[in-house]
């Protein structure tokens, strides 16, 4: 008897360890467009697998709960999931479990303003759990932005421009964190030595770089640029910087600064007040930093777009050479300008 019992006996454990190492091995998830699967704070792993079931990623009976007990799978990790198509609840169960998420990638380019950055990390784009409103809050308050050494107007000068990987489940204050590491990582000793050269600290060498980055995109000229506006500020001129005003007056796709923008009374505006303004008019890039901590030692004061309209500049070391320069450019503007208009023109009446 007990020889046909222990037989019997052996291929029920088999064949009870093998359903259970189908299921729990076997390709169970469906993901084929590679969709995120988020989970959120204080989510059970019941609640998970319903929400996994909801969203067609597992169906009901996948072998979640056997996995979920043989991990001992009881308390959840908010965050962002990459749920790889095929993958066994094993696999998904033991990435749950240890927190395993995938990160956002954060491209960090130029942004002109407190309001359009929070913008961006808040928004669809980035998909981060806080939203815009979280983030500008936290700018906007000095209490917060104490520990990194800015306030409310300064708070740009520490972003460096380039690409972090963040939490999804992280908040305004984190990303601060991350984003001020990278930024005592770019000023190195060296880097800060040169700022000192020029009598500046890192924060007032972002906030001229700022202005560098939105007057040209031609490396070339950027060093020269910067060169203009340390020699005024060691004159004790004003940087008289069209960038500057045109932040004041937020419309960033101003062509053309007249006297009504450079009366507009604002402390970014250079024009009525000397010296830097009380923060960047927008992250700068790299590229701008090192053309104004290695600007060349000039005499240039004065600088405008070349009448060729080709994208340079034309330097001088004085106010009649530089006036001639600047009437041949705006009588270049004028005549590109009517062409156009006679070009629209003549099209309307055909």
């Amino acid at each position: 008897m007990k020889k046909k019992i222990l037989p019997a006996l052996a291929g029920i454990i088999l064949t009870t360890g093998g359903y259970i190492s189908y299921k729990l091995f076997k390709p169970a998830v469906d993901n084929k467009d590679g969709l995120y699967f988020y989970i959120r704070e204080g989510e059970t792993p019941e609640g998970i697998k319903q929400e996994l079931v909801n969203s067609q990623f597992l169906k009901k009976e996948s072998g979640f709960d056997l996995a979920c007990t043989v991990l001992r799978f009881k308390k959840s990790k908010p965050g962002r999931y990459l749920l790889k198509d095929g993958m066994s609840v094993w696999k998904l169960v033991r990435m749950l479990r240890s927190g395993e998420q995938a990160l956002v990638k954060l491209t960090i380019v130029k942004e002109r303003t407190k309001e359009m950055f929070s913008g961006k990390m808040g928004g669809k784009k980035f998909d981060l759990q806080f939203d815009s409103l979280q983030m500008i809050s936290y700018l906007n308050n000095n209490d917060s932005l104490k520990k990194f050494g800015v306030d409310t107007n300064t708070t740009l000068s520490v972003i460096i421009p380039d690409t972090y990987l963040h939490k999804w489940n992280s908040t305004p204050d984190r990303l601060m964190q991350q984003l001020y590491a990278a930024y005592k990582k770019f000023w190195s000793e060296e880097r800060t030595a040169k700022a000192s050269r020029w009598g500046f600290t890192p924060q007032q060498i972002m906030i001229l770089a700022s202005i560098v980055e939105e007057e040209t995109n031609r490396k070339d000229d950027k060093y020269n640029i910067a060169s203009v506006y340390i020699n005024r500020l060691r004159k004790g001129m004003r940087l008289q910087a069209d960038p500057t005003v045109k932040f004041v007056t937020r419309n960033f796709q101003l062509g053309r600064i007249t006297g009504v923008h450079l009366k507009q009374d604002s402390p970014y505006n250079t024009y009525l007040h000397e010296g830097l303004p009380p923060g960047p008019i927008c992250t700068p890039s790299v590229e701008s930093i090192e053309a104004v901590l290695n600007a060349p030692e000039t005499g240039y004061l004065f600088f405008v777009a070349s009448y060729k309209f080709d994208g340079s500049s034309i330097f001088t070391t004085n106010l009649n050479d530089h006036n001639k320069n600047a009437r041949m450019f705006h009588a270049e503007q004028n005549r590109r300008t009517d062409s156009i208009r006679k070009i629209k023109e003549n099209s309307a009446s055909k």
